[in-house]
């Protein structure tokens, strides 16, 4: 018999994408839902799945999944994102794993298709993405991190097969607004690790990184879509190194909205 897992689920306002996420981990013996007061159906949504639901102040992902994990009934923990759905059987080998029973494994990887305009990309880095979101609840914890954050735990991690179905992508205009916000914690992030504002930073690292990931790590194959996302790795960066010189410039102590 495999060990009782519970989701960990953030949510705010994702009334479009939470059922598909929902559908996937109905199996799960408890459904934790963490929510940032949504204004829209989604809380309406996900008590049709019996999930649980606490609410929360959003300060940034990291601190928001960490008050919450220890919140969950169950040893071991899944946590997923309302962009994102496990594939069709899935449940099968991570109950499988589980049941194996080693004491040592605190955490598994999981590898993340990203889709991008409605298409698997394949390269430019983006793949096999491995993520560490399945995890012992008393041991795995995120690195505290304005963005981007990850579990971290102790001891030994292993990797699974099965995909998580990643849909950050579905069209420019959600992934121009996600710019903005993800740059100003990136901003903020270098702020607080002491980082400082360099012209060379600004000019030359963009460049670079999209020429990294678009001839180095082949983007290239993946057609326009190839482009676009290297070019929005190499973006990214810029407006970030922007933002902390905005920081700087204007002396503030955090990114204006």
């Amino acid at each position: 018999m495999h060990p009782s897992i519970s989701i960990l689920l953030p949510t705010f306002n994702n009334a479009e994408t939470v059922r598909e996420t929902l559908e996937s981990v109905k199996w799960a013996d408890e459904i934790l839902v963490v929510d940032s007061f949504s204004t829209d159906t989604t809380l309406e949504i996900c008590q049709e799945y019996g999930a649980h639901i606490i609410q929360h102040e959003y300060i940034n992902s990291a601190r928001q999944k960490n008050w919450a994990a220890p919140q969950c009934r169950h040893e071991w923990v899944l946590q997923i994102d309302t962009d994102e759905t496990l594939e069709p059987g899935a449940r099968e080998e991570i109950e499988a794993a589980l049941a194996s029973g080693a004491e040592s494994v605190q955490a598994f990887r999981l590898p993340r298709k990203n889709h991008v305009l409605g298409r698997w990309m394949r390269h430019a880095g983006i793949y096999p993405d491995y993520q560490t979101r399945l995890f012992r609840r008393d041991l795995g914890r995120w690195i505290e991190r304005e963005v981007h954050a990850h579990i971290q735990v102790p001891g030994e991690v292993r990797i699974l097969e099965p995909h998580i179905m990643h849909y950050g992508m579905p069209n420019l205009s959600k992934q121009i607004r996600n710019l903005d916000r993800y740059t100003r914690y990136e901003a903020d992030e270098m702020r607080k690790q002491g980082i400082r504002f360099g012209w060379s930073r600004m000019i030359v690292r963009p460049w670079l990184i999209f020429l990294h990931r678009y001839v180095w790590l082949k983007g290239f194959l993946d057609g326009w879509r190839g482009f676009i996302v290297c070019s929005y790795f190499g973006i990214y960066d810029f407006l970030s190194q922007a933002k902390l010189w905005e920081l700087e410039e204007l002396g503030l102590g955090k990114s204006p909205r």
